[in-house]
């Protein structure tokens, strides 16, 4: 559901984005598109989904716009451009030069499924992108085309060696264990990430598909992923501080290497969560799992000014909920999958 905030008083005269608990969202979430070329079985039906028509998305300037606002006026200083595929929009380098050229300049990430890649690394690297996360589910090409409905594994791993190669550091890939598709595959993956260079970070499966058709008892746990990784490697709990760092990393084997879980079903992390989130048609969400959204589209095209769109995106944080409810008997799914949510 869409809508204005009204202002509550009880806010605090603080120009960041903080929440109703303390809270303070310095990570920017950037959704450039709701498009993706892979049909991944645990995100989207084999057929797609309707895409957002493209006069309903921001365009560059107004995302640029956007994004300055959040940078200079609202404290926000880590950006992650997601999609959808963030790679199909048009102008990604251009958008993300624009956001590198900002002052003071943020840290800049992307999230990618590396279709594509292997051509492009250099220029995203050039552009101002610091650190890139691929997701990757398999290394056996059969299951690879099983799980995304196409035969592009090799695309994938030639994006993974060019991001290393343009000097993206660290490439981390995202992985989802599905049970009884490459649940078995937790320990070869692992080895692959230690031996190119790779940082693994395993993720449990979210209610966030098109479909609806996530349940719990079909998720692989945190703690099941634990288990399998330990029958092959020495696992130790990183003493870095983890702050608002959606994975608990896993030292391996004595390090240097590390690999993280992101385990946000069975181990919540929402009481450290300092992330907003800006879909691809200008909707501000206070969380991934938020059932309500504030346009700030509407203002841009409106001719608020920027003081107006700060405040504006001030008042939907501080309405952020204490957690993303997922465990409480009253969930219910966000309307919107994650690939027109972003990662």
């Amino acid at each position: 559901m869409r809508g204005s905030i009204t202002r509550d008083p009880a806010r605090p005269d603080d120009p960041r984005l903080i929440d109703g608990f303390g809270r303070v969202a310095t990570d920017l979430r950037i959704s450039l598109t709701d498009r993706c070329n892979l049909r991944c079985t645990y995100c989207m039906p084999a057929e797609g989904l309707e895409w957002m028509d493209r006069a309903e998305q921001l365009t560059d300037d107004e995302l640029v716009r956007l994004i300055g606002i959040a940078v200079r006026e609202l404290g926000v200083h880590e950006l992650r451009f997601t999609g959808g595929e963030p790679l199909l929009r048009k102008g990604l380098e251009g958008i993300i030069a624009a956001s590198a050229a900002l002052a003071p300049r943020p840290d800049i990430s992307l999230t990618t499924n590396g279709i594509g890649l292997a051509r492009r690394a250099e220029a995203l690297a050039a552009a101002g992108v610091n650190r890139l996360n691929v997701s990757m589910d398999t290394l056996r090409p059969d299951r690879f085309a099983t799980i995304t409905r196409r035969d592009r594994l090799a695309d994938v791993l030639a994006g993974l060696a060019a991001a290393r190669a343009a000097g993206l550091h660290p490439v981390k890939i995202n992985t989802v264990l599905l049970r009884g598709v490459n649940d078995d595959e937790a320990g070869a993956l692992l080895r692959f990430a230690v031996d190119n260079g790779y940082e693994l970070r395993f993720i449990e499966q979210m209610p966030l598909d098109a479909q609806h058709g996530w349940q719990r008892t079909e998720m692989i746990t945190a703690g099941e992923i634990l288990d399998r990784l330990r029958e092959g490697f020495d696992l130790a709990p990183d003493p870095t501080e983890r702050g608002g760092a959606p994975a608990e990393r896993w030292i391996v084997d004595g390090g240097p290497a590390v690999v993280g879980v992101i385990a946000s079903v069975t181990r919540p992390f929402c009481g450290a969560c300092d992330r907003t989130r800006l879909t691809a048609d200008g909707q501000v969400r206070n969380c991934l799992f938020a059932r309500t959204e504030t346009d700030l589209r509407a203002l841009v095209r409106g001719g608020a000014s920027d003081t107006e769109i700060a405040d504006t995106w001030r008042d939907a944080m501080w309405a952020k909920l204490p957690g993303h409810g997922i465990n409480d008997p009253g969930f219910l799914q966000p309307d919107r999958p994650m690939s027109a949510i972003g990662g």
